[in-house]
């Protein structure tokens, strides 16, 4: 991340999420009204693209936008899950553009959201939110630089916004893993654990590390645009290794399955053959005693 810019990727992203009707009908997992407002080039795409359509099948990157259908839909149903089951605290790391506490207002309420992310990212989506008149959730928001400022000093912050740890927290860390480094991993880790009830339920997307050190040519692109606008990918888990990683800081995995493997879940298999996935990981475990 650059120190005073928003995030180019969290804007991406959110464009994306929020260009969902350019897809097939049977390929829409998620509706995001809100994610064009993040991005004025992918705006004007897509309203040219709903005047030609043909725009959208030569100039929509169509993996990306199916990737981050299945992940916000796979992350907004654990996040359904665990508010039908009496949660009323949910986390939100590195919450970038999306919208998640506008979006699932109503299954929200009763419910406080708390969004930590990268000062001018934060800053810029309150102000968007604010001027469209957006309403959410009741949410509090905590500026955060995951590099830099001290994770063990999460928990006490969250505290003084009304965090009660005593009571389960759904963390949700989605997009954001690959950017770190193995030092802000380990402590974004431990902080969770210590601000977490026993049985809290942490759910992530990462890259296998595969994807990392040796990407297909799809990836290795991707990553090289990415590293020009100053956010690389840098950090990947080993799925073999991951249960015994968490377990050895405090966490049980409960499930971790690939893009491809949803793909072929939730599409059609006329979809889910084209789709190129099964690097990208959607992962949830539960704080251990």
């Amino acid at each position: 991340m650059r120190p005073h810019e928003p995030s180019r990727t969290a804007a991406w992203v959110a464009a994306l999420r929020g260009m969902s009707e350019l897809l097939p009908a049977e390929m829409r997992l998620v509706d995001d009204p809100f994610g064009l407002r993040f991005s004025r080039p992918l705006a004007r795409f897509a309203r040219a693209a709903r005047r030609v359509p043909s725009l959208a099948l030569r100039g929509l990157p169509r993996d990306h936008l199916v990737s981050l259908q299945i992940r916000t839909r796979v992350l907004d149903d654990v996040l359904r899950d665990f508010v039908a089951q009496g949660g009323r605290q949910v986390l939100l790391l590195g919450a970038g553009f999306d919208c998640r506490g506008a979006r699932l207002r109503r299954e929200l309420a009763g419910a406080t959201v708390f969004e930590v992310d990268h000062p001018a990212t934060q800053a810029k989506k309150r102000r968007v939110l604010a001027e469209a008149g957006i309403e959410s959730a009741p949410t509090a928001y905590l500026p955060w630089d995951f590099e830099h400022t001290p994770m063990a000093d999460l928990p006490g912050r969250l505290d003084a916004l009304g965090h009660d740890r005593a009571r389960a927290t759904l963390t949700i860390w989605e997009g954001v893993t690959m950017y770190l480094t193995l030092p802000a991993i380990e402590a974004t880790v431990a902080a969770v654990h210590a601000l977490s009830a026993h049985g809290s339920p942490l759910a992530f997307t990462y890259h296998d590390r595969s994807a990392i050190e040796r990407p297909p040519l799809r990836m290795a692109v991707t990553g090289a645009v990415l590293a020009r606008l100053g956010e690389p990918f840098r950090f990947g888990w080993d799925p073999q290794e991951l249960p015994g990683w968490l377990a050895s800081r405090g966490f049980q995995l409960t499930s971790d399955r690939t893009d491809a493997d949803y793909a072929r879940e939730l599409f059609p298999p006329r979809y889910a053959a084209t789709y190129h996935g099964g690097l990208r990981h959607l992962a949830v475990a539960a704080r251990a005693a």
